[in-house]
């Protein structure tokens, strides 16, 4: 009987690949203070301030569409206008992008998670030593981040997730520079910083826009940086942006 039901379970896996995913590894992010924003950046990253964060865990990855795939099918929700191309075999483990800022959250609740704040994402993108990129302060290189490209290629302009070692923040979470843009929770105010809660900050009560972060495989690599901030529609989507991870408090 035991052998019957692991031929079942394996039948089962062999219909509906995508059940197969991996699990998201999460990483600890401990509390503390960090710097947030830069002195030298946009206005909107002034001023450079120090705010201090409660522990959270972080996705090591950037939601892949494998893992997406599998909330579709457990839910039943809208698909990416470009899912048919974007759900091939082959880019299963690339980030999933053309996702608004609603289905983002909408998945991160289905796992039982959140998407990070602004201030949660910087601190895990950068640490606390102020550094410039997520793996320090020397300038990208395609070892390090996915950027500077020119053609979308059907979503093969996209590098699988895990696969740059060497651009990991200093919490070993991977494509924090590059790769695809990733919504926060926060809504945009350019002034922010200005009158910013030193203690968990969650961004402004409303807006138009929604942070996102990270930059993305066709960015120029001063949008790399971990203070850069970015803002788009809560509806926006893009063939080519954005995607997300999605954190969890202790």
């Amino acid at each position: 009987m035991r052998r019957m039901l692991v031929l079942v379970a394996l039948l089962g896996l062999a219909t509906h690949p995508t059940m197969a995913a991996e699990p998201v590894d999460m990483v600890l992010v401990p509390a503390g203070e960090f710097t947030m924003g830069s002195p030298a950046g946009d206005a909107d990253e002034q001023p450079a301030h120090r705010v201090y964060v409660d522990a959270f865990s972080m996705d090591k990855f950037e939601v892949t569409v494998g893992q997406y795939a599998v909330f579709l099918q457990e839910t039943g929700g809208d698909r990416p206008s470009d899912w048919k191309t974007m759900n091939q075999a082959t880019h299963q483990k690339r980030p999933v992008v053309n996702v608004d800022w609603a289905d983002a959250n909408r998945y991160c609740k289905w796992a039982g998670k959140r998407l990070p704040t602004e201030a949660e994402w910087e601190k895990a993108a950068r640490g606390t030593d102020g550094r410039l990129y997520p793996w320090g302060n020397d300038p990208p290189t395609p070892l390090r981040a996915n950027y500077g490209k020119k053609e979308w290629n059907n979503h093969g302009a996209l590098v699988p997730v895990g696969t740059l070692e060497a651009g990991k923040s200093p919490y070993g979470i991977y494509d924090m520079a590059g790769n695809v843009w990733e919504w926060v929770s926060d809504w945009y105010d350019e002034n922010y910083y200005k009158n910013s809660p030193s203690q968990n900050p969650t961004g402004p009560s409303s807006g138009g826009f929604k942070v996102v972060r990270g930059g993305s495989w066709d960015s120029d690599p001063r949008s790399l940086r971990v203070a850069d901030r970015h803002f788009d529609p809560p509806s926006f989507r893009s063939l080519y942006i954005p995607g997300f991870r999605c954190a969890k408090s202790p």
